[in-house]
């Protein structure tokens, strides 16, 4: 009986962490946003949102800017100005935000 309270105890602070994971984490999700929107919801059609996107293929498509397999040249730029955390924490944040 312990363990279902702990356990339920447990999933509800995790739970009650979720927006705090989706925190803008700094200048570097502010440069994104400006296309991306803070909320992952692009405000043109030609921008894909990235609110709720899987991390695995948000990470694989920065990889893909980076080494120029994907060509944009405004992502490319952006992709090659960011370092390894700067690309996790921003992929994280969109991840972490609910999809629409």
């Amino acid at each position: 009986m312990s363990n279902v309270i702990t356990n339920t105890v447990f999933l509800v602070l995790a739970l009650g962490c979720l927006p705090a994971l989706a925190q803008p984490r700094g200048a570097v999700v502010t440069s994104c946003a400006a296309c991306h929107g803070e909320d992952g919801i692009a405000r043109e059609a030609d921008v894909p949102h990235l609110a709720g996107q899987n991390e695995a293929y948000m990470l694989n498509q920065m990889t893909n800017f980076r080494n120029g397999s994907r060509r944009h040249p405004e992502m490319r730029i952006m992709a090659r100005e960011l370092g390894p955390q700067d690309i996790r924490d921003i992929i994280a944040y969109y991840a972490a935000l609910p999809a629409r």
